[in-house]
């Protein structure tokens, strides 16, 4: 391997640590990392608020039901295999536990529209500067008259 493809690999990895840096520190990926993580936290919270507390008063209010525990048992044809088990009521409280958090983040993303259009807005109203080409021309024009 030659000196100069040598250099050039280590230029080649500087730059893209370089990219790499410059790709992290954006705001965007910083804020899509907060994300995930406050999303992760918040789905435990509303898993735990489905599996220890709805789940438990409705089936409470169904006549004593434990929602992990319905299944469906389908006997086995071969003897000395298990019966399979089709677990509906885990199922429900995933669907329960999705219900949730696709609610609150509709909720979240309505509050945030009228803050996110009123930035845009602002952006709009700032009158673009003119170009250096529409400053030499207003000169031209301003000459001429004198």
């Amino acid at each position: 391997m030659s000196k100069k493809s040598i250099i050039d690999g280590i230029k080649e990895k500087k730059g893209l640590i370089g990219e790499f840096k410059e790709f992290i520190s954006r705001g965007n990926v910083v804020d899509l990392a907060v994300g995930v993580i406050i999303g992760s936290a918040f789905t435990a919270i509303v898993t735990s608020l489905v599996n220890d507390i709805i789940t438990p008063l409705i089936g409470l209010i169904l006549g004593g039901i434990d929602f992990s525990d319905l299944k469906l048992v389908i006997p086995s044809a071969i003897e000395g295999v298990k019966d399979a088990e089709i677990c509906y009521g885990k199922f429900i409280q995933c669907v329960i536990n999705f219900l949730l958090v696709s609610l609150v983040i509709f909720i979240v993303i309505k509050t945030m529209n009228p803050f996110m259009h009123k930035k845009e807005e602002a952006k709009e109203e700032k009158p673009a500067e003119p170009s250096e080409e529409v400053l030499l021309l207003r000169e031209i024009r301003d000459s001429l008259k004198k």
